[in-house]
């Protein structure tokens, strides 16, 4: 972490300077303009304004209709792609410090000897080694929500929410470029009831209003989809029990009775129980059946016969039904329009995709959703960038919710299958054992891949970093810093703060100095006017405001010399012109794990590896290709006005 770049500051360096002359769209008032509209207080919506918060040139407004930050949350499960992105925003470390870290899931269904008894029949790792630095975390929603505002809260713009206002209808001015979305917000009282109503107009808004959103609503989008007819019963308990994994993640299939999952918590005593509970009738809704936690209870003690729960306190708990549902866009612009018209309106989270519960990615994928959008929206608003960039939201992200539905429909079935049905081909395992190894990677965040686009390159030269794939997550690995020493994880070096990032790999002889290929790249990205740092880097702001550049070396940290290394490396930043010492790596050899290695670096040649400010691999390309770099981004920025 860098701070004290522009002078000395006491306190705590979470707490960003305060921008000058912000526009206070947090105080009671409600504005009448603003750049950013958010509907909703979920992880989609705070993730995206804990980004737009950094940003002292838009103005973003999130609006809640509960009456203050949520208190007991829904959602616990943090994958290791998601605890990836906390690092991003800066507090990965306090979420693994409370968080109950998920290292292995074990499996029961009937013993054979007594089939109205359960027995445990298998374990498995959780994370599987080395798919990421992070562990699977559970932690309450509402911890996570806190940890947002924290961000917004101490960010430049010094963001927070307008609780007790809902979006109740807007309207788009396709004829304007100034503030065309006007937004009518109706103002919740304390007992529900409707009260006044005020108008905001927008250049942009986002839906992250749940499964009846009113966003998705206006701009004519409907979820698409089908109803399991299960109910199903969730609780966050205290109890005692001699039920020996009550600590550690389980899915359990019973004879008769139905399935149960344990999720252990955090703080050591609390978890959370998935009960499955009646079947519904194809036209019957859960509220028809009037269950209970009594019923919930009851069912989990049936389910996990010969052993016993008994409760103390209900923390929070819920009756539910499983549905999948997908909606047919993520923006505002009509089938057939892309080529004519830009969006202006967008959903995120459950406003665009909904479904089960048990695969733990609802979170998750709402978080991924507009980790995705908020780089984009600082882009265009910005100038960085024009504003057709926005499509490739709809793009992206579409194309992974479906995935997202169609894994957990299948999942959602397979946990709900009678343990006669539950067998793959004749052996022990059980199908639902077998089926969450194989979904290791999708349950972890990891399986998304963005598809070529203007921002992601074909994998021409994949070969360069096979461990590294074009649309993937950038995977990080251990690195020496070289100016002092320090062992650290390469990809932790990327912020929140919208910057694009080049990692450039030398070949097994380059040690920084001149004729190299790291110093023939810094040179041209730094002095050559066609290059994206010359071209798209603004006179008044520093070199690597828009695309950092750091350099990864082969040879031992004792053999290259900091101070030789090419002044791109070593820039003078801020307004004291500042020597920055932490753009330059090596492998570490003292802890055996090279990088290289690990993510399979072309060792003789090295390359350069460009990654979006989402932590995205968008292109690989060779040290010398000075051209492609060039061109990869024409396509993502236009020049400075």
């Amino acid at each position: 972490m860098q701070y004290y770049l522009d002078g000395f500051r006491p306190g705590d360096p979470d707490v960003k300077s305060e921008a000058h002359g912000r526009s206070h769209v947090q105080d009671s008032d409600v504005p009448t303009k603003v750049d950013v509209l958010i509907a909703g207080c979920g992880p989609a919506g705070l993730c995206l304004a804990a980004q737009l918060a950094g940003c002292p040139d838009i103005s973003t407004m999130i609006v809640e209709q509960k009456q203050g930050p949520m208190e007991k949350g829904q959602a616990d499960g943090i994958n290791v792609r998601s605890m990836e992105m906390f690092q991003a925003f800066g507090f990965a470390d306090k979420v693994k410090r409370e968080a109950y870290w998920v290292n292995q899931t074990t499996f029961w269904k009937p013993d054979p000897r007594n089939p109205d008894d359960i027995h445990r029949v298998g374990i498995a790792q959780d994370v599987a080694d080395d798919q990421s630095e992070m562990p699977h975390t559970i932690v309450n929603q509402a911890r996570i929500h806190q940890l947002f505002l924290d961000v917004m809260k101490n960010a430049p713009n010094r963001l927070e929410p307008h609780y007790g206002f809902r979006v109740s209808n807007l309207s788009i001015d396709t004829c304007t470029d100034e503030h065309p979305v006007t937004v009518t917000l109706e103002r919740v009282l304390e007992d529900g009831r409707a009260g006044d109503i005020v108008t905001v107009r927008a250049n942009y808004v986002v839906g992250c209003d749940g499964a009846r959103s009113n966003v998705r609503k206006a701009i004519g989008g409907k979820l698409h989809g089908d109803a399991a007819h299960q109910a199903w019963g969730v609780m966050d308990i205290l109890a005692n029990s001699d039920f020996p994994d009550l600590r550690r993640k389980c899915l359990i299939q019973s004879a008769k009775e139905g399935n149960v999952l344990i999720i252990p918590r955090e703080g050591g005593y609390l978890f959370r129980m998935y009960v499955e509970l009646d079947k519904l009738n194809a036209d019957e809704r859960v509220s028809n059946r009037n269950l209970t936690a009594d019923h919930i209870i009851a069912a989990a003690n049936r389910i996990m016969r010969p052993y016993s729960i008994d409760v103390k306190e209900v923390v929070w708990w819920s009756i539910y039904e499983i549905g999948h549902r997908l909606t047919d866009k993520f923006d505002d612009v009509p089938q057939g329009e892309n080529s004519t018209r830009n969006p202006r309106v967008f959903t995120a989270g459950d406003a665009c995709h909904t479904h089960s519960p048990k695969a733990g990615q609802g979170m998750n994928v709402s978080m991924g959703d507009t980790f995705n959008l908020g780089w984009k929206l600082a882009h265009v608003l910005t100038g960085r960038s024009d504003p057709s960039l926005l499509h490739t939201y709809s793009e992206e992200r579409l194309k992974e919710a479906k995935r997202l539905v169609e894994t957990d429909h299948k999942w959602a079935r397979i946990m709900s299958a009678p343990p006669g049905k539950s067998e793959l081909d004749g052996t022990e395992m059980p199908r639902f054992q077998k089926q969450f190894i194989e979904n290791l990677e999708f349950t972890g965040g990891l399986a998304v891949q963005y598809e070529p686009s203007v921002l992601i390159a074909n994998a021409t030269h994949q070969h360069l970093a096979k461990g590294l794939s074009i649309g993937k997550r950038f995977h990080s690995a251990p690195v020496l810093r070289i100016a002092d020493a320090k062992p650290m994880q390469l990809g932790h070096v990327a912020e929140a703060n919208g910057r694009w990032r080049i990692y450039a790999f030398a070949g097994q002889d380059d040690v920084g100095t001149t004729g190299g290929a790291i110093q023939g790249l810094c040179a041209h990205l730094e002095c050559d006017p066609a290059s994206a740092i010359r071209r798209y880097t603004r006179a008044d702001e520093d070199i690597d405001r828009l695309i950092d550049v750091r350099a990864i070396f082969q040879q031992d940290f004792r053999v290259l010399k900091f101070e030789d290394m090419p002044a791109l490396l070593r820039p003078a930043k801020g307004r004291f012109g500042l020597r920055d010492f932490e753009k330059v790596f090596c492998v570490d050899h003292k802890l055996g794990a090279d990088i290289y290695d690990m993510r399979g670096i072309d060792r003789t040649h090295g390359g350069m590896i460009i990654v979006r400010p989402d932590q995205y691999v968008a292109q690989i390309l060779p040290l010398d290709n000075f051209s492609e770099l060039s061109r990869f981004f024409g396509n993502a920025f236009v020049p400075p006005g």
